[in-house]
């Protein structure tokens, strides 16, 4: 789903989606957060936010998480202040404050996620959620045969984050060499979605060695499914990287289908695009 203020905050929100990557102060200066539309309001409150992000103290960074990233992605929507957001989380990736006390067991330290795992899983999960086939079905939301206006607006914001794949990428790509595992899954996981771009696509060799490697080693189920599902997508055999928890969570998943589909319908044609419970 996909949200809009109007025609001309819309126009406003598109001209800040470039296919280059711009430093994180000019992201956060020159864009009018107080126009663009979040899930509850506007975005006036996200520069303040994003700037924290970058904090050395690991504790202001997990609030500046939730205050910068909830509202620009609330139910798995678009909004306008999406991709500035976007944007300038992988602008700041590489920032080294992103990883101060998450890595050496400081004192301190929030016990979940480090923050630059939280960043690269928020921005893979907003990729899947612009992902070509979420995107089939935001072009048609009345139907095949809709001509509607507000039923051709409403991927308008999905559109602009898809053309900013290649920016993002650039970010996540230095990424999958990083020396912590949880880092590198989570770029490559980040990535997957990423690589639809038509521009991209010929990365898709270089992530499949990276998928093998996650695979023989990482026992994280959403990391393992996302890294099974994209291979088989570009056409690999998998039957080799499988493993006994692979088997069980796909017949778990068949038995799930199966469930909803007697319940409700054709599970799959409801507009989900990947496996339960994801």
């Amino acid at each position: 789903m996909t949200h809009s203020h109007s025609h001309g905050s819309r126009s406003r929100s598109e001209q800040q989606h470039p296919c280059e990557l711009p430093p994180c102060r000019t992201l956060l200066e020159r864009t009018d957060w107080a126009s663009l539309a979040t899930a509850c309001g506007t975005g006036e409150s996200l520069p303040v936010a994003l700037a924290l992000l970058t904090s050395p103290d690991p504790l202001v960074r997990e609030s500046a998480l939730r205050d910068a990233l909830e509202p620009v992605t609330h139910q798995n929507s678009i909004y306008e202040a999406t991709v500035p957001v976007a944007l300038y989380v992988s602008a700041v990736l590489g920032h080294p404050d992103i990883t101060a006390g998450d890595f050496d067991g400081e004192p301190g330290a929030p016990a979940n996620r480090p923050t630059l795992v939280r960043l690269l899983d928020w921005l893979g999960d907003t990729a899947y959620d612009a992902d070509d086939a979420c995107f089939a079905l935001a072009e048609h939301p009345c139907g095949e045969g809709c001509r509607d206006d507000g039923c051709l607006d409403e991927d308008t914001e999905m559109r602009a984050f898809r053309d900013a794949r290649p920016a993002f990428f650039s970010a996540v790509r230095p990424l999958l060499a990083h020396h912590v595992a949880d880092v590198r899954h989570a770029a490559l996981v980040a990535a997957v979605p990423l690589v639809e771009h038509p521009l991209l696509t010929p990365h898709q060799t270089d992530l499949a060695g990276h998928a093998g490697r996650l695979l023989a080693t990482s026992t994280d189920r959403r990391h393992r499914d996302r890294a099974l599902d994209a291979l088989k997508a570009w056409g690999h055999d998998t039957s080799e990287l499988e493993d006994a928890s692979d088997i069980a969570a796909r017949e778990r998943y068949a038995l799930l289908r199966a469930a909803r589909a007697s319940s409700e319908g054709d599970w799959a044609g409801g507009g989900y695009s990947a496996d339960p419970p994801f």
